[in-house]
């Protein structure tokens, strides 16, 4: 029988972290029940969760800053954050922070359950592949280490939070095709309501900061206009090359117009 999901859910009050403890094992999973960011950070290694879902506002050290520094050391362990302030800014940050998905309070148990099966479900299968196989995929000077799901440069490993890698990985796997931000958002996060596609757009700011020499003029990770964005090797596939940004100057008088490729 295979062993159950162990989740730990970190928030102030006691009233909430009961009725979703009570939830979730009533649903076969395995709970920890935490009261602070501190305690989280403090428990983490020793008791290893599969997923962390935690109020983004907690007193003292906030869920936010909790997802921030587990980023900072290295720790892709998925993290879930609630929030009461539900608004455009407040969910970017989160996701900015390195969380995988972001629910506003109050939730829907039900809706709750089925967002950490979801982000389970990309943390331990790949989105679309049988990329485990692959080669690591060259950018810049960096390696795209697909089974490891880190970046590698000079020996060290960058490690990518569960919403980067699936956003890499899905653009990795179209070289030179352009994915539109619908099928990236899909891919990295749980479908949801009010979850927006800004939130493709701060994961490939997050990639950008890793991958490019300059990531205000993007060689690798280009954006498609009104559409999503490319990976563009730096190797041409088949023999031939691949699109690279064009300056308008370059499309000839009365050719078709193609997408263009701006940074964000």
């Amino acid at each position: 029988m295979n062993k159950p999901f162990h989740v730990h859910i970190v928030d102030a009050e006691r009233a909430n972290r009961d009725a979703l403890c009570a939830y979730f094992e009533a649903h076969g999973l395995t709970v920890t029940p935490m009261e602070s960011a501190a305690e989280l950070l403090r428990r983490i290694h020793r008791y290893r969760p599969d997923l962390v879902i935690m109020d983004a506002a907690l007193p003292g050290l906030s869920g936010v800053q909790a997802c921030q520094r587990l980023r900072a050391e290295g720790d892709r362990v998925p993290v879930i954050l609630l929030s009461a302030r539900n608004e455009e800014i407040d969910r970017v940050l989160g996701l900015e922070m390195g969380a995988d998905d972001l629910l506003g309070k109050p939730c829907s148990p039900r809706e709750l359950l089925a967002r950490v099966h979801a982000v389970l479900r990309r943390s331990i299968v790949p989105p679309g592949l049988p990329m485990l196989a692959m080669a690591p995929v060259p950018i810049g000077t960096l390696q795209f280490d697909i089974a490891s799901r880190c970046l590698v440069q000079g020996g060290q490993l960058h490690v990518l939070s569960t919403v980067e890698y699936a956003v890499l990985a899905e653009l990795v796997a179209n070289p030179g095709v352009a994915v539109s931000r619908e099928r990236l958002l899909s891919a990295s996060h749980s479908r949801a309501e009010g979850l927006l596609l800004r939130a493709v757009d701060v994961a490939v700011m997050r990639l950008r900061k890793r991958v490019e020499p300059d990531p205000a003029q993007p060689r690798y990770l280009q954006t498609i206009r009104g559409h999503g964005y490319m990976f563009v090797p730096a190797a041409p596939i088949d023999g031939a090359a691949l699109p690279l940004q064009r300056s308008r100057r370059s499309t000839p008088t009365g050719a078709a117009a193609s997408p263009s490729m701006n940074s964000v």
